[in-house]
């Protein structure tokens, strides 16, 4: 266990003397009474927003959180915090608030829980940098809380088939190859987004959500529930429940956060094949929790994991589907009991691993959501840290579902997405290309866009296996394809993605995890010294972003300080 902080309710101070009377006052202006103010204060924070279906139902849910924590004897105390909404922003200048917003959120929860002195809290959230950024606050608060995924959306259905908001993507690729009309395009479009919930396959969101579940920080079930049903509203009164249980046994976040549980993380989002983006979250998550996790600790798991899951982007199924044959808590199970997974990690149940799964049904029999062990959709993982002169602090590549182990060819190389979305609807990108779009990751986006309209618009022309896509900055988790992401040293940084041009001969082997461009020393010295970088943006939330953040490699994070560099106080 961790060093305990003292555990007399913070909200206590309310009691202490007639000083604290105006701070009563207020307080009862909001609903409390005596009773109240001696009962711990429980936060109850949730990324609600009627701007995505990932999170217009999270204030609802909310409601069952503080019945949770009434019924144990708390006072629930609701705010909330922003969300973007990345399929919406996606392909548009919005894009670049994305990566940001984790950060933002995370900032937001920590000046609300600790401004206000709550003694624990519940967060609720449903879209994707919702998930990492309400895991960094709970590190950073260390102070006893819950993590509760707002749920998977449901399948839309067309022609008798699964679809969801990334076979929209892909779509309008087909609609400008000419594979399909208009007419058919919109039928998709309308289809693919039944209700409530988050991106359905195994994308970013619900990768985060089996991470945070993995990790310890939400009960069991609540990575799969998926958002519209009864499970999922039990889940959110249970949590109201369990971070009252924490308070009551003194257990923090930094008891749960330990080393061995971001291994289960990795083991987890490695076996289900989960988003690149759960790299950066997970580093993010650490950093926060003072654990020592470094991007190249993934390649030693995703060479002893295999993938097991046969969810989208790259599969057949969405996570509803995993959620009917057993849930992420299934696949834990059965990881657990062949050595994968460590069970005596601590969890939000105030139980270890071991003791939740105990309690756990196996995955269903003859369910083929999940391979088997002994005939896996691939023997090891499918994210790869690559590294060679292009990365030399690493990129991550995802290779699931990609057959072609090793691709060489020439550069065709874009300073912005648009630039290189102009290209392939021209037909300008061809069998063998390696398009590489520079100048967009942490600093140079700002904020690290993903590619999701770009990666899409080449599969759908179907080149999905033949041109190669490179970029500094992130991919969606409904990316498919070859494509390698997180380019470190960024270009704006002036790593060696900024040297390259169009025409030069770039590598990517995913056997020897290599990332490499033909060019001598000599000859990339002499582009260095007439490189001149473009001025790293300077206004608003975007410009502090800039000028904060750090490289994709140490999970972009915006505190990280060099403390050699800061002069001692006198």
């Amino acid at each position: 266990m961790s060093d305990k902080k003292d555990l007399r309710i913070r909200s206590h101070v309310y009691t202490e003397s007639n000083v604290k009377a105006p701070n009563r006052a207020m307080l009862r202006a909001v609903g409390f009474d005596d009773e109240s103010f001696q009962k711990p204060q429980v936060g109850v924070v949730s990324n609600w927003a009627e701007t995505t279906p990932c999170n217009i139902h999270l204030n609802d849910l909310a409601q069952f959180a503080k019945e949770g924590v009434s019924e144990k004897g708390g006072v629930p105390v609701q705010f909330n915090t922003i969300t973007v909404a990345d399929g919406i922003a996606m392909g548009t200048p919005g894009m670049r608030f994305s990566l940001p917003s984790r950060d933002i959120i995370a900032d937001s929860i920590e000046t609300m829980v600790q401004g206000q002195n709550f003694d624990s809290f519940v967060a609720i959230g449903g879209c994707d940098k919702n998930l990492p950024g309400c895991a960094i606050a709970i590190a950073n608060t260390n102070i006893p809380a819950v993590f509760v995924y707002g749920g998977t959306i449901a399948p839309g259905r067309h022609e008798g088939k699964d679809i969801d908001l990334v076979s929209v993507f892909e779509g309008v690729g087909k609609w400008n190859n000419g594979d399909i009309s208009d007419q058919e395009l919109k039928k998709v479009e309308c289809a693919a987004c039944p209700g409530p919930g988050a991106c359905g396959g195994m994308y970013t969101a619900n990768t985060m959500a089996a991470a945070l579940e993995a990790i310890g920080l939400s009960l069991p079930g609540s990575a799969s529930n998926p958002a519209v049903t009864k499970e999922k509203e039990q889940d959110v009164y249970e949590a109201g429940k369990a971070v009252m249980n924490l308070l009551e046994k003194g257990i923090y976040p930094r008891d749960i956060l330990t080393r061995e549980a971001f291994e289960n993380a990795i083991t987890v989002v490695l076996a289900l094949g989960g988003s690149t983006n759960a790299i950066l979250h997970l580093l993010a998550i650490a950093h926060a929790a003072e654990v020592d996790l470094t991007i190249d600790d993934f390649n030693t798991f995703q060479e002893k994991v295999p993938h097991l899951a046969d969810l989208k982007p790259s599969g057949k199924y969405v996570f509803q589907d995993l959620f009917n044959v057993g849930g992420v808590h299934g696949v834990m199970k059965y990881l657990y009991d062949r050595g994968y997974i460590h069970g005596d990690c601590m969890t939000v149940t105030g139980k270890t691993v071991a003791e939740n799964l105990s309690e756990v049904n196996d995955l269903t029999p003859g369910q083929d959501v999940i391979m088997p062990l002994e005939n896996p959709k691939r023997k090891d993982g499918p994210l790869i840290v690559l590294k060679g002169n292009l990365a030399t602090e690493g990129a991550v590549a995802k290779v699931s579902g990609v057959k072609v182990r090793r691709h060489v060819g020439p550069a065709k190389v874009f300073d912005t997405e648009q630039e290189a979305i102009e290209a392939v609807m021209a037909n300008d990108i061809v069998k063998g290309d390696v398009v590489i779009v520079r100048y967009v990751g942490p600093k140079g986006g700002p904020g690290m866009p993903e590619m999701l309209s770009l990666s899409s618009l080449i599969v759908g022309k179907g080149l999905g296996e033949d041109v190669a896509l490179l970029t500094d900055g992130r991919f969606s988790g409904g990316t498919h394809g070859l494509v390698v992401g997180h380019i470190a040293p960024e270009a704006q940084d002036g790593g060696n993605v900024a040297l390259i041009k169009t025409g030069d001969i770039v590598t990517i082997d995913q056997d020897k995890k290599e990332l490499s461009f033909d060019i001598s020393d000599e000859k990339l010295e002499t582009r260095r010294a007439s490189l001149t970088l473009p001025p790293l943006y300077s206004k608003g939330v975007l410009g502090k972003y800039a000028h904060m953040v750090s490289s994709s490699a140490k999970g972009a994070i915006t505190d990280f300080f060099n403390r050699d560099d800061i002069p001692e106080r006198k």
